[in-house]
C-alpha cells in the first residue's frame, strides 16, 4: 500500500466517504506532499547557488573597481 495521511483518511471516513475513496484521496494527498518536498529541496539548492553567484560577482566588481582605480589614479 502506498503512503497515506492517516488523519486525512480517518477524517474523510468520518465525513461520510467510503473507506476506498478515503484511502485513495489520502494516498493522492501524500503524493502531492512528497512532490512539494522535492520542489522545496530544489529551491533550497537553487538559493545556495544564487548566493554563491552573488558573492562571485561582488568579488569581480570589487577587483575591477580596484584595478580601474589603480590604472586611472596615476
Amino acid at each position: 500500500m502506498a503512503l497515506q495521511l492517516g488523519a486525512l483518511r480517518e477524517a474523510l471516513v468520518e465525513a461520510g466517504a467510503s473507506e476506498a475513496t478515503a484511502a485513495k484521496a489520502a494516498e493522492e494527498a501524500a503524493s502531492y506532499e512528497n512532490k512539494l518536498a522535492g520542489v522545496e529541496n530544489k529551491v533550497t539548492a537553487l538559493d545556495g547557488r544564487v548566493s554563491l553567484l552573488i558573492s562571485l560577482v561582488s568579488v569581480n566588481i570589487t577587483m575591477t573597481v580596484a584595478l580601474l582605480w589603480r590604472v586611472f589614479s596615476r
